[in-house]
């Protein structure tokens, strides 16, 4: 990937995230069939509709959610998910721990932060965001690998990945979930080590 050498980026510390939500079980058999391993959903019932199956067909897969979790959705995700890239409230988080507790199965996790501190977006505030890292980081026995944001649309996006790089230093996670389809090469500029890609790899959704 061109974008990845311009950023001078190795790609091998690069995921790509094919993001295959809208879109069949034969437009992501295609993408299986180039190797991809990388792919992501924002609904469970999206995953439940086409992941059980496709996960049993090519069991290497990697599944990452990527949207806003509801607490009745959290055991379902946990159960179909290999990675959480949203974490954004307390509540959430002790649930996630106590299935990880009675099942014993670990996944990697992500929090979300609102750089924008946008209303209607989720993901922690920026204020809050200190507080609600050490939180989970020290109280939960949870995989926490790195932050995750989206920027808001209107605004330069390299602020804000480069406000979660610098938070992400502060409490030595090495992960960074930002960058889609309109401003990924930015982010890998700015450290991104997640880029979650759906339109430049499947087309427009329906």
């Amino acid at each position: 990937m061109s974008a990845v050498s311009q950023a001078n980026r190795d790609i091998d510390e690069i995921d790509l995230i094919a993001v295959s939500k809208k879109k069949s079980s034969d437009d992501i058999r295609k993408v299986i069939n180039f190797d991809h391993l990388s792919y992501g959903e924002n609904q469970i019932q999206e995953v439940e509709k086409k992941w059980v199956d496709l996960k049993k067909e090519f069991p290497s897969l990697k599944l990452h959610f990527i949207g806003g979790i509801q607490s009745r959705k959290v055991k379902a995700i946990y159960s179909h998910c290999d990675v959480i890239h949203s974490l954004d409230r307390m509540k959430i988080v002790k649930l996630f721990s106590e299935l990880e507790t009675s099942h014993g199965l670990s996944k990697d996790y992500f929090i979300q932060i609102n750089t924008g501190d946008e209303s209607q977006k989720s993901g922690v505030l920026l204020s809050e965001a200190d507080q609600f890292i050490s939180s989970c980081i020290e109280n939960y026995n949870l995989k926490i690998v790195g932050l995750m944001c989206i920027p808001p649309f209107d605004e330069d996006p390299q602020k804000h990945f480069m406000t979660l790089s610098n938070m992400a230093k502060n409490f030595n996670l090495s992960s960074l979930s930002m960058g889609m389809s309109n401003d990924f090469k930015v982010a890998l500029k700015c450290g991104a080590t997640h880029i979650r890609i759906g339109t430049k790899i499947f087309g427009e959704r329906p």
